[in-house]
């Protein structure tokens, strides 16, 4: 049972220990053993267990930061795999954001830090920090004062596509289509009226382009950029292609 994935999940493959049980029945072979109800209950209490020594380490800045620097990628995956606990584990994960300087913070930081009129977590991939921090697509957001979290990690796009929402904020990520910042009545009545002056612009530009692109609009992401190119709402962010 040295390698049994009935008993502890893949993601948590970095834990070590022994598992003692008076439940078990020895006299039976290996097949059956793994469908053993009781063989279900231990797994759920194993990953329970994990969780909550995490969440122990994590109320020690510096210790949890080495182990954060050593299993970030398990915990990724649990939130991709484990749908159970997947709430429990985005409280471990812990991100560099374009506000936080070399500090990495926890979701719960980030939505304490959100601004009042802001519905969404805000977020953009890339390469390296250093890429992702000099992204056009930030300018407006900046502007606003409005903090965005930056996924670095190969396997981070691929955990989004799971980590739907936390405590009811959804997450958007800033270089796809359909994503707005947050604006006053006032801003909005002066990007409806920008729009408006531009139409023949955006109109004619979309001619030209033809079916290079969907179509072309007026945005509030920029503020010194002339222009960038979105990915669609639901496909592909630039740096997953």
């Amino acid at each position: 049972m040295d390698n049994c994935e009935d008993l502890i999940p893949e993601w948590l493959n970095f834990v070590k220990g022994v598992v003692d049980s008076e439940d078990l029945p020895l006299n039976i072979s290996r097949e059956m053993l793994q469908q053993n109800k009781i063989l279900k209950v231990i797994r759920k209490n194993l990953v329970k267990r994990a969780i909550e020594l995490f969440t122990e380490i994590a109320e020690n800045k510096e210790d949890f930061k080495k182990f954060y620097e050593s299993f970030a990628k398990n915990l990724k995956f649990g939130i991709h795999e484990d749908s159970t606990n997947r709430d429990k584990i985005a409280k471990l994960l812990r991100f560099s954001t374009s506000k936080s300087g070399d500090e990495m913070i926890s979701l719960e930081e980030y939505i304490e830090r959100m601004k009042e009129n802001q519905k969404d977590i805000y977020w953009i991939s890339g390469e390296s920090k250093k890429a992702v921090a000099s992204s056009p697509f930030l300018e407006g957001f900046k502007a606003k004062g409005i903090e965005v979290l930056y996924l670095t990690d190969p396997i981070d796009e691929y955990m989004m596509q799971q980590l739907k929402e936390y405590n009811e904020k959804k997450f958007a990520c800033i270089t796809k289509d359909g994503v707005e910042i947050p604006e006053t009545d006032e801003e909005k009545k002066e990007r409806e009226e920008t729009e408006k002056s531009m139409k023949n612009l955006t109109e004619a530009i979309k001619e030209t382009l033809g079916d290079k692109v969907e179509k072309v609009v007026i945005s509030r992401r920029l503020a010194s950029s002339p222009c960038v190119l979105v990915s669609g709402k639901f496909g592909w962010s630039a740096n997953m292609e």
